[in-house]
């Protein structure tokens, strides 16, 4: 089933297929192509996740929803089930550096919103070793391992190295300029020889959390 605008066609039936409704990705849309969008899928689902969002665009939203949520940080914009999801497993969020997290949260509240418990472990990078070190016994705990880091991106690599789950690398674009906003970070997570890692695109916390929630709800058995 679809809704077919002159300018979307919805994915109605997503959830029936994959277990988890539509995303907006908000960056770009026309703003009146933005509120369509969310009316309908409101109207669908009775909730709506969207990523990548300006204030300009929350507030847009909140015209017309009274309870949608925006969070500055991660860029997500929401408008929440009136229903109570209970969060299971364990996914655990990784950052090398503060710089990190605003990818980190992107991927920590998707995971949320599609029913994954998160803990997050920010600032354990490599610069500084013990840090990883004196949180790695909590870590190992979890199902799935989200590694988020910039610069030379080696913080995939230690985790990968120190867990016995997936490990799932996300670049992002904070460095100087041979960084080449988040290139070499990618060739380098890309090229790790730690076992169990997987690399998803710069940037892209909300992929890595898609990819994780899976991953934790085939840990519980959950399909």
């Amino acid at each position: 089933m679809s809704d077919n605008f002159n300018f979307a066609d919805l994915d109605l039936d997503r959830k029936k297929r994959t277990g988890f409704n539509e995303t907006v990705f908000c960056q770009g849309k026309i703003d009146s192509h933005l509120i369509e969008i969310y009316k309908r899928l409101y109207e669908a689902n009775g909730e709506v996740f969207g990523t990548r969002a300006t204030p300009h665009q929350a507030q847009l939203i909140k015209n017309e929803f009274s309870n949608a949520e925006y969070d500055e940080t991660s860029r997500i914009l929401k408008i929440p089930s009136d229903k109570k999801t209970e969060l299971t497993g364990n996914i655990a969020i990784l950052t090398a550096g503060s710089a990190d997290i605003p990818v980190a949260e992107e991927a920590a509240q998707t995971a949320q919103y599609f029913g994954s418990k998160v803990n997050r472990f920010y600032d354990v990078g490599v610069a500084g070793l013990q840090r990883l070190l004196s949180k790695i016994e909590e870590i190992r705990k979890a199902n799935v391992v989200i590694a988020i880091a910039g610069m030379e991106g080696a913080l995939a690599s230690v985790a990968g190295g120190l867990v016995s789950v997936p490990v799932i690398a996300v670049p992002t674009s904070v460095g100087y300029g041979a960084n080449l906003e988040g290139v070499s970070t990618l060739l380098s997570m890309i090229n790790s020889c730690a076992n169990g890692i997987s690399v998803v695109n710069i940037d892209n916390g909300y992929g890595a959390a898609y990819n994780a929630v899976m991953i934790n709800r085939l840990a519980q058995g959950i399909r």
